[in-house]
């Protein structure tokens, strides 16, 4: 932590933002909601009404291309676990995986310049 830039705390800040909001929406909806949630469920929700379906066609447009250069960019770096990442941009959330990512690939490029 002694190393860690101020950009890093702005990805980690948003990474934990990330994993907590999209999560209080899940569960007030497992808890309120006669339904499981399921996937078909999840992506059925995110098409009831015109702005439901701009918003999630917003999210998937945009983060489809992400999920490409996370893999491919982290494949550059040698980054490990790079399955986590893609698991997580399903099972926990987008705003979650995209700002972790970030932090941990800050993470790894300031050790190897201070490794060199």
């Amino acid at each position: 932590m002694k190393n860690w830039t101020a950009l890093m705390w702005v990805y980690l800040f948003f990474a934990i933002l990330g994993l907590v909001v999209p999560w209080y929406f899940n569960l007030q909806f497992i808890m309120n909601s006669e339904e499981s949630l399921t996937p078909l469920r999840f992506i059925q929700g995110g098409l009831v009404n015109p702005l439901a379906s701009s918003i999630t066609a917003d999210l998937f447009i945009g983060a489809s291309p992400f999920l490409i250069w996370m893999m491919v960019e982290g494949w550059r770096l040698k980054m490990k676990n790079l399955w986590f990442y893609f698991l997580s941009m399903y099972l926990i959330a987008f705003a979650f995986v995209c700002p972790f990512f970030l932090f941990m690939r800050e993470r790894k490029l300031n050790l190897e310049k201070a490794n060199k």
